[in-house]
């Protein structure tokens, strides 16, 4: 045996090679074994600096901030020990290398302690492997546990002072540690009030064992953020300060806010924030993360930035209900746990009994959630606000990018021979060594295509070929991964341009056609046409729409203006005419108009000219940059709703696309030609507020007060009559269904149906759509709606023109708001709407409060004919919210009876559901009634439901209204509408659209009163201008006999009549004894003087046997009559005639 200290191998001693340590000079000569890396490390993570939080680069020293974060989290704890306790002071001091804790509450108890013989504020942060937290048997939700914390601070620093107060032994305490807390002083003990209570740590760090000569700003920011943390943990009972400065966080959704605040910075899309505090112990919030999973989480105050059991515990419930609802939306999604993980970023806030870590510094939670010592049990309203939150949308939309891969088993491939694709006319060099030069013309339906195939004669079928669309193309960005799959259209179209799934395209060498030509209507759908498919290539091959060339559009005139004289005008958009012709400032005289309803509206001849000029016809699309993309993104994308909404609003009047230009960007297609598809779009699906009409039903009204449709026609006739008089360009189809909903009557349609419906219009029993054919129906105008819609007010109206005739108004002015009357529902681009029926009385009730300035009634949704309830059931900002229930009842112990279903809930449908009930289905699995009989009309529901006794103690303990789904809600918080100015806006009250209607309303009772006031008195001067002519014939005074018109009209101007043309208004007239030169005529009718040949017809073509004394006797009574007439118009008010009108109303009215 060696003798000791004898050289060992290498030139050691033993004494060299073995050694022991001190506690103390293990942890300074082994420190990452207890703080962590003494080294600098650089990594992204989460700072606090400028008032917000920031993921950036930080490089920072972990043993440093360990030790800072056990001084924090021992102040944190004291919470759990004292709840009394409410604030926590932190200063970090960069210029003097100082930090300091203070908090508030119980302090460190000052006294000896019996064994160790020393204070225990000195054993405490003085002492290795002290600790109050030894005692396995009591549950503490604490930070700290094994006897380290606090006294590595004191080891890592050159100065190290501890200060307690303690109030109940009313001592306070102060002792300084320094050098590595080799040194100490004695403790200073003074006196202190009985209700003084706190303790502070104050430090100095040994920046050079840390490799460091000052704190640095990146240091200081994750220090920062680490105190940002403590007041997001102990929420709004506790108020951190930070430097002096109060920390703006009071409860953890605030913290979580300053997350997602950072997180969504240059978005336009809002993170969403789902919180929920479980019970005492557990804070959760969720919102979306971008494909990774992340969380911040903590433990009894300790970020657990690595997550731990307390996460798992969490993320469980939520990724499982998850999990549950993709998979019943996506069948074939087969989406795992972990999958749904990653698009999630969890916030946990934890109080856990005992908590082990993975290591000291505390970065992941070890304990088994048995030991928890509480249960994080996640709510059913929480769980179902998180699937709404976007995360079901985002894993959904995952789930279809992994299925894009079967979109390749039908991908295209370059060859010459295709075949199996039907309406297809493939060009002759199509996949072929010319097949760059090649051109397939997508067209708008068959006539489109037989409209190309007389083009196409003329430049050849080797370079062209043609593909005819059937209707419009699926919106690929937002369809399923099986709507894409099962669409013959898309893949016809891939294989026809030989397109492959996923492949990037710099050119268009490995395509079978080096070109794709648009061939739509001119008007609004061809328009979403065009867009639909530029968005169909964009979404799976952008590349391609940056290939100069490929993507070009065919246009075709929708208005042509030829002259007499053979000039001829073409225009392609409505805006661009509509401007040619106010610039001819109404000089239209020898301008012939023919309007252009579609591709077929054009003669092969005309097909052949088009072709014969390609390059007039033809446009190319153009890729300018980023803004094209996100402009095709915006159009389409239904996470673009709200920036779409702002894109409508911003329209302005007048905007169209130069077809002028040679080369179109996708930005200007979108911004100047898509958006007047979404805005015709937005119009007919979201009725005005002023007539509660939709184009569609103003177009059938207005043809049926031309028509004065007081006789019965077919509605199919009149439906052909209505396209013919108001230039609808839709289907007749549409039409007529449109036309039957404005006559249906039974419970849930229209409160006041404004057309008749004659013979079967459809019942409740499958919501009107047991309708008879429109040929077989009838329908005219209920004798109410000229009531309703006063004939003296249509002077008053704005009609509009289109297709070179008079059309419909911008809206009618109902006596009372017709969209609060039968309430109206819609989805349009951008916006959708939906506004309840209320009671025409209700609303007639509160119309005479306004005229009266009196208060207004609350307003309830009113079905005519329903005899269940509706009670409101919760209000809120933004509207509020109905109960509608219908009526059940129990006969005896085996017997219900059913009554009544909820508004719009159909009584064939119910029955579905009963046969549900009883037979079971896949969702049903055990019957739960025996049988049931109906005993329905056409307009009443009645249905007897057997149960068994057991079954029947079993549905009235869960409620009858419940269990057999007789309860609905509605809701007043999506009445979107046109106001007067044709401008979107959104309603929160039934009073709110009352009152804006009324101002609108009693505008035009003013306007109507002056008007029939001037015709009235216009007839008064055309009656004594008559008395005056007569008494002049009586009397000899005028000759009419044996004269010359000329002669005669000539002398009635010098006698000063009043000239009367036709077609001229009141206030047309020239002024009494006037020349008249400003009343316009055509050449032929103008006679010397001034004068016209009709300005006296209404004296000159009345019956010699009226120029008589008793003519004017008779004249001069209705002269007087009519005196009489306008002098009590003019004692009415504006608001007289209004109630007179709603007097009449109520007087028709039968609901």
């Amino acid at each position: 045996m060696g003798r000791p200290g004898a050289a060992a191998a290498g030139g050691k001693t033993i004494e060299e090679i073995y050694q022991k340590k001190t506690p103390l000079e293990h942890v300074l000569l082994r420190p990452d074994t207890y703080v962590g890396s003494i080294e600098k490390h650089t990594q992204t993570l989460w700072v606090y600096e400028g008032g917000q939080l920031v993921n950036r680069a930080v490089t920072y020293v972990p043993g440093l901030y360990k030790i800072f974060d056990e001084i924090l989290v021992n102040a944190a704890d004291n919470k759990q020990r004292d709840p009394i306790m409410d604030a926590v002071k932190v200063t970090i001091s960069v210029e003097q290398n100082t930090i300091s804790v203070y908090n508030n509450g119980d302090g460190v108890p000052v006294e000896v302690h019996n064994e160790q013989g020393v204070y225990v504020p000195e054993m405490i942060f003085g002492h290795l492997l002290t600790s109050s937290n030894y005692d396995d048997n009591e549950k503490k939700t604490t930070g700290g546990r094994n006897g380290y914390g606090a006294k590595l601070a004191n080891i890592f620093s050159t100065e190290f002072v501890i200060e307690t107060a303690d109030g109940k032994r009313g001592k306070k305490y102060k002792q300084v540690f320094s050098n590595n807390m080799s040194a100490k002083s004695e403790p200073a003990i003074s006196s202190c009030k009985s209700n003084e209570n706190w303790t502070k740590v104050t430090f100095k760090p040994d920046l050079a064992k840390f490799h460091m000569t000052y704190l640095e700003e990146d240091v200081v920011a994750l220090m920062s953020k680490r105190v940002l943390d403590i007041a997001g943990c102990l929420g709004r009972t506790v108020k951190v300060e930070l430097n002096g400065q109060k920390l703006p966080v009071k409860t953890f959704s605030d913290y979580v806010g300053l997350y997602l605040a950072s997180a969504q910075k240059g978005k336009e899309e809002t993170l969403p924030r789902i919180y929920e505090r479980a019970n005492d112990r557990w804070e959760v919030c969720v919102s979306l993360s971008d494909g990774q999973f992340q969380q911040v989480s903590f433990v009894n105050s300790i970020a657990t930035i690595r997550g731990g059991t307390h996460v798992q515990h969490v993320s469980e419930q939520i990724v499982s209900h998850i999990q549950e609802i993709v998979n019943k939306k996506n069948k074939n999604a087969n989406v795992k746990g972990f999958q749904i993980r990653n698009h999630l970023w969890v916030f946990v806030n934890s109080l856990i009994d005992n908590p082990a870590f993975d290591s000291q510094t505390k970065e992941t939670l070890t304990t088994r959630q048995t030991s928890f010592g509480s249960k994080c049990e996640l709510s059913p309203e929480f769980l179902k606000k998180v699937s709404k939150c976007g995360v079901v949308d985002n894993v959904l939309s995952w789930a279809d990018f992994k299925q894009s891969k079967e979109l390749k088993k039908n991908d295209g491939a370059k060859r010459q021979r295709l075949t199996g694709i039907a309406k297809l006319d493939d060009a002759n060099d199509a996949g072929g060594k010319n097949s760059e030069a090649c051109t397939l013309i997508l067209t708008e339906g068959d006539s489109a295509k037989a409209l190309a195939m007389s083009g196409i004669s003329v430049v050849g079928r080797n370079h062209y070929g043609v593909f005819p669309l059937r209707g419009k193309l699926l919106n690929v960005r937002e369809a399923t991964h099986k709507q894409i799959m099962d669409n013959a259209e898309i893949t016809s179209i891939k294989q026809i341009l030989g397109l492959q799934q996923g492949k990037g395209y710099e050119n268009t060498k490995s395509l079978r056609y080096g070109h794709l030509m648009i061939m739509t209507d001119q008007d609004h759908d061809g328009s979403h046409i065009k867009g639909l498919i530029i968005n169909f290539i964009h979404t799976f091959w952008p590349s391609l729409l940056k290939v100069p060339g490929f993507l070009v559009e065919f246009i075709t005139p929708i208005v042509k203006a030829t002259h007499k004289n053979g000039k001829v005008l073409s225009f392609y958009t409505m805006p661009e005419y509509e401007s040619w012709k106010e610039s001819l400032r109404g000089e239209t005289k020898g301008w012939s108009i023919k309007y252009y309803k579609g591709l077929g509206t054009s003669t092969a001849k005309e097909g052949k000219e088009y072709f014969r000029d390609l390059v007039k016809h033809k446009k190319d699309f153009a890729w300018d940059n980023d803004e094209d993309g996100d402009s095709i993104e915006l159009a389409f994308s239904k996470k673009k709703t709200e920036a779409r909404k702002i894109w409508l609003r911003g329209y302005q009047p007048g905007t169209f696309l130069d077809q002028t230009q040679r080369v179109i960007t996708y930005s200007d297609f979108i911004n100047k030609e898509l958006i007047l598809f979404s805005l015709a779009d937005l119009a007919r699906s979201v009725p005005s507020m002023v007539d509660g009409l939709k184009p569609g039903q103003r177009k059938i009204l207005f043809a049926a007060f031309k028509r004065n449709f007081t006789s019965q026609a077919k509605v199919a006739q009149f439906s052909g009559y209505v396209s013919e008089h108001s230039a609808y360009h839709h289907g007749e189809q549409s039409l007529a269904s449109t036309i039957i909903g404005m006559a249906q009557n039974f419970v849930g349609s229209n409160n006041i149906n404004i057309l008749a419906p004659i013979g079967q219009f459809g019942t409740r029993s499958q919501g009107g759509k047991d309708h008879a054919s429109a040929r077989y129906i009838y329908t005219s105008l209920t004798p109410l709606t000229r009531t309703i819609f006063p004939k003296p007010d249509d002077i008053l109206l704005n009609f509009l023109r289109e297709d070179g005739q008079s059309i419909e108004p911008f809206w009618y002015a109902p006596i009372l708001p017709m969209v609060l009357v039968n309430g109206s529902e819609g989805i349009g681009t951008g916006w959708s709407t939906f506004v309840p029926n209320y009671n025409p009385r209700d609303i007639v009730t509160n119309l005479k409060h306004l005229l009266r300035d009196e208060p207004l009634e609350p307003m309830d949704p009113w079905y005519k004919g329903f005899k269940g309830t509706i009670v409101k059931s919760a209000s809120k900002e933004s509207g509020v919210s109905y109960t509608v229930t219908g009526i059940v009842e129990q006969v005896n112990e085996t017997t219900i009876r059913v009554l009544e279903l909820p508004i719009r809930k159909w009584t064939q449908d119910y029955k579905e559901f009963l046969e549900a009930l009883l037979c079971g289905t896949e969702k049903i699995k055990e019957p739960s009634i025996k049988d049931y009989r109906e005993h329905n009309t056409d307009t009443r529901v009645h249905f007897e439901i057997s149960l068994s006794e057991e079954k029947m103690a079993e549905a009235l303990a869960e409620g009858l209204t419940k269990k057999f789904k007789l309860s609905t809600t509605i809701s007043t918080s999506n009445m979107n509408l046109f106001d007067k100015d044709g401008h979107i806006r959104k309603y929160d009250t039934p009073e709110q659209i009352l009152e804006d209607f009324y101002h609108i309303r009693l505008e035009l009772y003013v306007k109507r009163k002056e008007v029939q006031v001037e015709n009235l008195q216009y007839e008064l001067l055309k009656l004594d201008n008559k008395v005056r002519f007569i008494l002049g014939v009586v009397k000899g005074e005028i000759v009419v006999n044996n004269r010359k018109r000329a002669e005669l009209l000539v002398e009635l101007k010098t006698k000063g009549f009043t000239p009367f043309p036709k077609k001229a208004k009141a206030s047309d007239l020239p002024v009494v004894g006037g020349d008249g030169s400003d009343v316009e005529a055509d050449d032929e009718e103008k006679l010397n003087k001034g004068v016209r040949a009709g300005d006296y017809e209404y004296l000159l073509s009345m019956p010699i046997g009226t120029l008589t004394l008793e003519k004017v006797q008779q004249l001069c009574n209705e002269r007087d009559k009519l005196e009489g007439d306008v002098e009590e118009l003019k004692k009415c008010t504006p608001k007289d005639l209004w109630e007179k009108d709603l007097d009449n109303f109520l007087e028709q009215l039968t609901v």
